[in-house]
């Protein structure tokens, strides 16, 4: 044998970090929600028969209990905000394009209507004079309709797509006539292609008047200006004076960008989320924080059936099965309850560190008093692993007596390394000047920065921008406003 072909044994050590089952299973607990981990425990309840509930739970169905916590509407829950009906803002129940000039053609879309999109402009077919074949082309025409209103697909791709699916031949043009009639439905604006034919169809139900026939040719004929703000060129081509620009402006400001928004149907109240927060925070006159977990996990305990003596004599063969079943039950239910109580003193942890750290703001409600913090600050205080904190967090709220907030907007960094400002300081700080700024002249980020600076914000442009866009402010040019 050569000597390159001789056989060689070495020893190697390797370093390997492996997660346990159990590992695993807790780490998706504690990213569970407050709803998530109850829906969870009942059907680990239901499952196992060595789980049980003991205490004030026991004698509450699962049933009775979902009806008391969910057994509200979307609008009910809202509305429960509020402490009184003359609490209760005068927008909320009203069109977001409503008009007191504008004709009475939205009256039925009232804020109790539970209808989808589809559903009220399919009802309003039946008010508009259609054969049997346009009345399927228009029922198609209707369902590529997105959320807002908008036609999202070519009239040729639907002329297609009756061709297809009902076996009937249709051209563009027919389609085409059956779209204009969807287009004269409720609400206004509906059935448009892009932005600026959504505000051309709902200049045009109102009357004939200067400010409208002055809207209606910004729109129309120099939408780009309109979009970029130049408000002095778009006078000087339109050749109108300050005040009837102004008019025009506001009256453009008042159409409603997404019609189809205006309809709070069933398919979108689906889609809403209603936030149940996961802890509440109260802070009484003598700065005294206390910290609760608001799930409703109700207390376990294992089945008494399922008690394993082990001062029993030793089981016959014919039982050993049945023993083995207790057993394997027994002891699922021993590590889940022992994984709710982990749980719950992880989350209990990581908010009450939260709560130290952050006490100015739990205390003042003040945004800007929140200090800067990361999840590697929240591991010194409490000694627990960064992977296990970021789970903790994740997805979960806080009540507090000003309001509810996620718990990720406690956590942000420092602009700069030597400095213990938070970015939500500096955030504030920057609302407040853009807010002051002269409109007709508004700052450019370089000059909002030299305005922090003079605040005692020392942070680079780019920073600067970066902070203006968390904050949703366009640049300069785009903050611009006709006086």
């Amino acid at each position: 044998m050569a000597t390159g072909d001789r056989l060689k044994i070495e020893q190697q050590s390797k370093l390997q970090q492996r997660l346990n089952p159990r590992q695993v299973i807790f780490g998706r607990y504690l990213e569970m929600t407050a709803p998530e981990i109850e829906d969870e425990v009942r059907r680990a309840v239901d499952e196992n028969p060595a789980l049980e509930v003991v205490g004030d739970h026991a004698d509450v169905s699962s049933e009775e209990s979902e009806q008391d916590s969910f057994g509200e509407s979307a609008e009910q829950l809202q509305l429960a905000d509020y402490g009184s009906e003359d609490d209760v803002p005068t927008y909320r129940p009203e069109a977001v394009n409503h008009n007191q000039d504008m004709p009475e053609a939205h009256d039925f879309l009232t804020s109790g209507d539970d209808r989808s999109l589809m559903e009220v402009m399919m009802a309003q077919l039946a008010d508009i004079d259609l054969s049997e074949r346009e009345h399927t082309i228009a029922e198609y025409i209707i369902g590529n309709l997105d959320d807002n209103g908008y036609m999202t697909r070519s009239l040729s791709d639907i002329a297609d797509d009756v061709a297809i699916a009902e076996d009937m031949y249709v051209d563009t043009a027919e389609v085409k006539k059956v779209f204009r009639k969807i287009r004269e439905l409720d609400p206004a604006g509906i059935g448009a292609v892009d932005l600026r034919d959504c505000l051309l169809l709902q200049i045009d139900r109102y009357p004939t008047t200067l400010t409208t026939r002055i809207a209606r040719e910004i729109i129309a004929d120099w939408f780009d200006l309109f979009s970029k703000k130049h408000f002095d060129q778009l006078r000087s081509h339109i050749g109108v004076d300050q005040e009837e620009m102004h008019s025009a402006l506001d009256f453009i400001r008042g159409l409603n960008p997404k019609p189809g928004g205006l309809i709070e149907g069933s398919t979108v109240n689906d889609r809403l989320r209603h936030i149940i927060p996961d802890f509440s925070v109260d802070v009484d006159s003598d700065g005294r924080a206390t910290v609760s977990l608001l799930n409703n996990v109700p207390e376990l305990a294992i089945e008494e059936s399922f008690v394993i003596d082990d001062s029993a004599v030793r089981p016959t063969r014919r039982d050993a099965e049945a023993l083995a079943f207790i057993k394997r039950r027994h002891d699922d239910a021993s590590a889940f309850i022992e994984m709710m109580k982990m749980r719950a003193e992880t989350l209990m942890a990581v908010m009450k560190t939260i709560v130290k750290i952050q006490r100015r703001f739990f205390e003042t409600d003040d945004r800007s008093a929140i200090r800067p913090m990361i999840i590697k600050d929240i591991s010194a205080e409490t000694g627990l692993n960064i992977s296990v904190i970021s789970r903790a967090a994740a997805g979960k709220y806080v009540m507090t007596a000003h309001g509810v907030y996620p718990l990720k907007m406690f956590f942000n960094e420092r602009p700069k390394d030597d400095v213990d400002t938070s970015s939500h300081e500096i955030l504030a700080a920057l609302a407040e000047i853009i807010d002051g700024e002269d409109k007709s002249r508004p700052l450019s980020d370089e000059a909002l920065g030299e305005r922090l600076s003079a605040k005692g914000y020392v942070i680079a442009r780019r920073t600067v921008t970066k902070y203006r866009e968390r904050l949703g402010q366009p640049v300069a040019r785009l903050r611009r406003q006709f006086k």
